[in-house]
């Protein structure tokens, strides 16, 4: 690389936003890391601190030596960062020399270089008249001041800082952001990609296992030609069908139902349940769906068709107004706890309290002191056990309640104080003396070591008695020591002052005016970092006050404490329990974590073994099922209930073969449920719904509209490219409308690309999604294909194009997937993240049925976006269709935010 002079002094920035925590580790994970950063500039010396959260940075170039010598480097940030250089100019030659920290809970001060050992290099030969390429790399999270800084000595002059001049390895300033071919990939910036186990999938997300639904469409797929006369036609009209129907604005919504699904698919985000434990439904809001499942029992289907005759009526005027159904609320978890609970120990004898009640007792929090407040909760809850917990033993109960009234009866009052009472009130009067005549930083200091000594004395109920005896002398022995103190030093050293307001007026001039905005900020960290310093020493202070120390032994007190004893040996009676019994078809908006509905087993073998028995009718002995793969039933409870299935099966000749079939089965007049009708000897009544079946050669066009953009539309066609590696599937489109990106040119993108199909098409103005999005619609000649609304954030599984087929059915459905939206730092392989129930942005249907309602609203949706997805919703349901609504296994939305996004402009920092 060809040596630049005007840069001399500088070195390439590159910045990665959006992107949630503290370790390097975490920012190599980035989607775009790191060949596509948000922003590309320069910085003039290896001292850089932005003012922001959750970034990351690199910055790579030459270092050139002012002189021969050993340099060492040390390097210190917040949070983590790490100082590669080579042994010359070439990047491949990149060695770690320091860093701080790994697991993203280290960080440093401004300057702090010796906080840590990895932070300062080992001795390295470096000589004048050589380059030597170099990578920092930094990250930062939401909180802190952000800051990496690298220093450079000689060890000819120890302690001497001195500096060393740098320069960019290429001049990006005319480059576009899509131009990444001059970027080093080294192994600084090498990624190690996570791989996807069935076994023990990352942070124990069921869904990332190995099913057979994600090869499904490597089987070939069995001719619909074969399978006419297996099953006779019958008209399929369903009755949730609202074609003509008047609604209002965004009533569409209500709807929408899901579908139920087997086998399990694992959709259930049980990893994310400790922040949205909707699934376990304790709200009122539920309450009343157990209450019906309870007693309805096998006749919930008759239940749910009545309600939904009635829970909407339409009026004269054209307007839907919900019924309110009132009942009473019963929940079966608050049953099952009752039923479950452990009988009772004997409750020991008690002092009178001020409290009434014994509060619960809550979990202990790490990092947290706790207040005085809390230390007398403890201690009352430590003499008082809850009252629930009661004893096996009766003849103990007896002993031990004649044991407790001698107790009692010698427990003073407020009347007529004991010897305890009275040590109490001249402990009081001494500490009100000793307070008085301490000045106000000892009074602090004392309350801090009072409440250590108290919290940690809390720990062990055996101390209780003890630690209110000492309490006096130790009051007394810590004032003499402070007013002693307070005579031959002018202030009290205080390790958190030191910590939240330096003495060193050179730091606060340099660093003071960095994060002004952010001061509120910096002081919450501050106010963690002090915790997690102190920690240690509580730690050691429990570890004396817990009857370990020395100086202290115990005593005998006329104070009876008591530990309540466990029933380790008691058992409880469980009852199977499915809380997927509990669910309904309805969109729950509030419950973003819960999957899709699951089909009772003996309900879809049911139907499985009466297709098969149809289909050896026609071809004896030519096909056997070799595997359930998937089953979707949409329920219609006044006509029946429509299936597709998804089988793989064996022919004779051993070619494996897909079938992927719609069927109905029609309601009967004993039809209660699969399971009651099969008991009365009844076969299914299955029939092909007449003109309802889908085109696995249709071709799906993925429209996306766009203004700069580069590193996701670049993303985007990789994902698509490597779709079509993985399934050879041609019958698809890309379509990319652009609003005059001008961070690449996307024109070029998609000739080089290996895409075997796509159209372009450049648009002028401000970015206009519903706009775009009619300008792709409107490039589409074949009426009978699929258009896909797509958004350019996306993750899709490898068979998403024939999910897409399956659920789109011209003239009848249209298909909106559930997506994942990953949290911000999440990935593909480690989502933490929420099922986005709400949106319905990302929809399939055939560009026939589009035109019919008449396409994209561009006229109310110009210069905004969000809720056309709902006034699209609206107006497909009122044309007669019905959307199919699934969540969708390894479906994912990349977590971004809007900065820089389509027509926002950046502040100027003045």
């Amino acid at each position: 690389m060809k040596y630049l002079l005007i840069y001399k002094g500088m070195a390439n920035l590159h910045v990665f936003e959006d992107w949630c925590g503290t370790s390097i580790a975490q920012l190599r994970k980035n989607l775009h890391y790191p060949l596509y950063p948000h922003n590309r500039t320069t910085v003039k010396k290896l001292a850089v601190s932005p003012s922001w959260t959750n970034y990351g940075l690199r910055i790579f170039g030459y270092i050139h030596p002012y002189t021969d010598g050993d340099f060492l480097f040390a390097v210190a940030s917040d949070d983590n960062s790490e100082f590669w250089l080579s042994d010359d100019e070439n990047p491949d030659n990149l060695k770690l020399r320091a860093y701080v920290g790994k697991t993203g809970r280290e960080w440093t001060a401004p300057g702090e270089y010796g906080k840590y050992a990895s932070q300062i290099s080992d001795l390295i030969p470096l000589q004048k008249n050589n380059k030597y390429f170099f990578e920092l790399i930094h990250k930062q999270n939401d909180k802190g001041t952000d800051h990496v800084e690298v220093a450079v000595s000689v060890s000819a002059v120890p302690g001497l800082i001195v500096c060393v001049c740098v320069c960019v390895r290429t001049d990006e300033s005319s480059l576009k952001a899509a131009d990444v071919n001059h970027i080093p990939q080294t192994i600084a910036s090498h990624v190690t990609r996570l791989q996807r186990s069935s076994q023990t999938p990352p942070l124990g997300v069921d869904m990332l296992r190995a099913d057979p639904r994600d090869s499904f469409h490597q089987v070939p797929l069995l001719d619909r030609v074969r399978l006419q006369g297996v099953l006779p036609d019958c008209i399929y009209n369903p009755s949730y069908s609202i074609k003509g129907y008047p609604l209002m604005r965004y009533q569409g919504l209500q709807f929408v139902h899901l579908m139920y699904v087997y086998p399990n698919d694992y959709t259930r985000l049980t990893h994310m349940e400790n922040d949205n434990k909707c699934f376990y439904r304790g709200d009122p809001y539920y309450l009343e769906r157990n209450k019906v499942l309870q007693d309805y029992g096998d006749d919930f289907d008759d239940y749910t068709m009545k309600r939904r005759r009635n829970l909407f009526s339409v009026q004269k005027h054209g307007r839907i107004r919900k019924k309110r159904e009132d009942g009473d609320l019963n929940n079966r978890f608050q049953q099952m706890d009752q039923d479950n609970q452990p009988k009772e120990i004997q409750k020991p004898p008690e002092e009178p309290q001020n409290h009434p009640e014994g509060p619960k007792q809550q979990p202990r929090k790490k990092k947290k002191r706790r207040r005085p407040e809390q230390n007398q909760q403890d201690q009352h809850y430590l003499q008082n056990p809850p009252s629930e917990v009661k004893n096996y033993d009766q003849g103990k109960e007896k002993d031990s309640q004649r044991f407790q009234n001698i107790i009692m009866e010698k427990i003073p009052d407020q009347q007529n104080p004991g010897p305890a009472q009275r040590e109490e009130r001249l402990r009081s009067k001494v500490k009100q003396q000793v307070d008085q005549s301490l000045n106000p930083d000892d009074r602090i200091e004392l309350h801090l070591r009072k409440a250590k000594y108290s919290n940690s004395s809390d720990r062990n109920p055996g101390l209780v008695a003890v630690r209110d005896r000492n309490n006096h002398t130790e009051n007394i022995r810590e004032a003499n020591e402070m007013k002693q103190r307070s005579v031959t030093n002018s202030g009290i050293f205080n390790e958190a002052s030191v910590i939240t307001t330096p003495s060193n007026k050179e730091y606060n001039s340099r660093w003071g005016h960095v994060n002004d905005v952010r001061k509120g900020m910096e002081i919450q960290d501050n106010a963690i970092h002090i915790e997690e310093v102190g920690e240690g020493g509580e730690e050691d202070d429990a570890w004396v006050n817990q009857g370990f120390s020395e100086d202290e032994d115990y005593e005998l007190t006329n104070r009876a404490v008591y530990d309540v004893e466990v029933k380790w040996c008691q058992t409880f009676q469980a009852k199977p329990l499915d809380l997927h019994a509990l669910r309904s078809d309805w969109i729950d908006l509030k419950c973003n974590v819960s999957g899709n509905l699951l089909l009772e087993e003996s309900e879809a073998l049911s139907v499985v073994e009466a297709f098969m028995k149809k289909l050896n009718q026609k071809y004896p002995r030519q096909f056997s099922l070799e595997h359930i793969v998937n089953i979707e039933k949409k329920p219609d409870y006044s006509r029946g209930s429509r299936y597709l299935l998804e089988l793989e099966l064996l022919e004779a000749s051993g070619r494996h073969l897909s079938l992927v079939q719609y069927i109905y089965v029609k309601r009967t007049e004993v039809w209660g449920s699969h399971k009651k009708q099969k008991a009365q000897g009844e076969e299914l009544k299955l029939c092909n719904p007449y003109s309802f079946y889908w085109n696995p050669t249709a071709i799906v066009h993925f429209i996306i509209p766009v203004k700069n953009q580069a590193r996701w539309v670049q993303q985007f066609i990789s994902d698509m490219e490597e779709i079509y590696r993985t399934t050879g599937d041609q019958n698809f489109n890309v379509i990319i409308t652009d609003y005059e990106s001008s961070d690449m040119n996307i024109e070029e993108a998609l000739q080089s690309s290996y895409l075997p199909r796509y159209q372009y098409l450049r648009l002028s103005g401000n970015f206009e999604r519903s706009a775009g999005l009619q300008a792709g619609i409107d490039l589409i000649t074949d009426d009978h294909s699929i258009v896909f609304l797509c958004d350019l954030h996306i993750h899709f599984p490898p068979g998403f194009i024939d999910t897409v087929r399956k659920h789109c059915v011209e003239g009848h459905m249209a298909f909106a997937p559930i997506v994942m939206r990953l949290n911000c730092g999440a990935t593909p392989l480690e989502p933490d993240g929420y099922w986005e129930v709400n949106g319905f942005g990302l929809l399939g249907i055939y560009k026939s049925d589009l035109d019919s309602i008449g396409g994209m609203n561009t006229k109310e949706f110009t210069d905004r976006w969000g809720g056309e997805d709902w006034e699209l919703l609206d107006r497909i349901l009122q044309g007669g269709l019905e959307v199919a609504r699934l969540y969708l296994r390894n479906f994912f939305h990349y977590f971004h935010s809007k900065r820089g996004m389509w027509n926002r402009q950046v502040l100027r920092n003045t």
